[in-house]
């Protein structure tokens, strides 16, 4: 491609390769350069280390990250009948990775809801990952220096590799998640084309540069726990191909092969709360599914099913009501009947 390019020191060599330096910054702003002693996170890799059967169907892998500097974090999986990782033949399973919100851990769905009873979910190896307090599902920028975390590439490098070879999981993938996980299952489809045959986002922060309110209030998620809240994407103003790259809807052109399932409510009382409950967070979400919802139509995006209920507000029985509602949706993209 550059067989042209002088060899000898000129002026014009100079040029090029300034050139060609801030090409490769523009094209590649979601991968910033490491800091001395962060972990390389280009030659990924993950081990298990402990290995915890918690109930029926479920195990808890302890897995050490390089991604994570080091840490050791936990893996919560549902398996199908039949799983077996030490057979020889090593069956591979149609696989659902089921990501936690906000403020939640790897074992929110099960302790929440009733994933672990579904039946239609026995053929099905369910992932359900950590992904911090407030992780966003994302490789954080650390003013420049990447590094740790780098949830990103954990999940869809480390961890996937790492059940694909010694625990069963498929190549037949789709994903799903509620909150903070709803962005995550939106994202991972986006910006991993091919990965994922469908992804489902149930109150799921959709769009969040919509407006002022939309930034100020992921932000102060971002600020959690006494964050440093320019840690995650930067500032939205001065690095904000980094939040475009991390906003579903700005990749709306990407998720337009594949089923996307948008649920969301209004923010207010519904069936399923406790009385006088609203919630302004929920009604900020959902002006982002709807403008997310018409930019998937808009740029001709294969498959939208949106539930745009109310009332409802942010909250458990309404996520559960919704996963049983994406499942036929996502099973059908494995060829899994419900």
């Amino acid at each position: 491609m550059f067989a042209n390019v002088p060899t000898a020191p000129s002026p014009l060599r100079a040029r090029f390769l300034l050139v060609l330096a801030v090409l490769l910054a523009t094209l590649a702003p979601t991968a910033p350069a490491l800091a001395a002693g962060q972990p390389d996170i280009a030659r990924p890799g993950a081990e298990v280390v402990a290995v915890t059967q918690v109930a029926d169907r479920q195990i808890d892998l302890s897995v050490r990250s390089r991604a994570l500097g080091g840490r050791t974090v936990k893996v919560r999986l549902l398996t199908p009948d039949g799983w077996n990782p030490d057979d020889r033949r090593r069956q591979h399973w149609p696989t659902l990775w089921l990501l936690h919100g906000c403020c939640g851990d790897y074992t929110s769905w099960t302790a929440m809801t009733d994933v672990a009873e579904t039946d239609s979910l026995r053929d099905v190896l369910v992932v359900m990952p950590e992904a911090g307090w407030n992780g966003w599902y994302s490789d954080w920028w650390n003013h420049g220096e990447g590094g740790d975390p780098a949830w990103e590439t954990f999940h869809m490098v480390e961890l996937r590799r790492l059940l694909e070879r010694d625990w069963g999981a498929g190549r037949d993938r789709v994903v799903a998640g509620l909150s903070m996980g709803g962005q995550g299952a939106l994202l991972y489809a986006a910006r991993h084309p091919g990965m994922f045959k469908a992804t489902a986002s149930y109150s799921g922060s959709a769009h969040p540069l919509l407006d002022d309110e939309s930034v100020a209030r992921i932000m102060g998620f971002f600020a959690g726990q006494n964050n440093d809240p320019l840690r995650v994407w930067g500032d939205p103003v001065a690095q904000r191909r980094i939040w475009q790259a991390h906003d579903p809807f700005h990749l709306a052109r990407r998720l337009r092969s594949i089923p996307v399932y948008l649920s969301c409510g209004d923010g207010t009382t519904g069936p399923l709360d406790a009385p006088g409950g609203v919630s302004a967070l929920e009604a900020d979400f959902n002006r982002q599914n709807h403008a997310l919802a018409a930019e998937l139509r808009r740029v001709g995006a294969k498959q939208v099913t949106t539930h745009f209920y109310g009332p409802g507000t942010h909250a458990w029985p309404y996520w559960e009501r919704e996963l049983h509602a994406s499942l036929p949706m996502l099973l059908g993209a494995l060829r899994v009947h419900d």
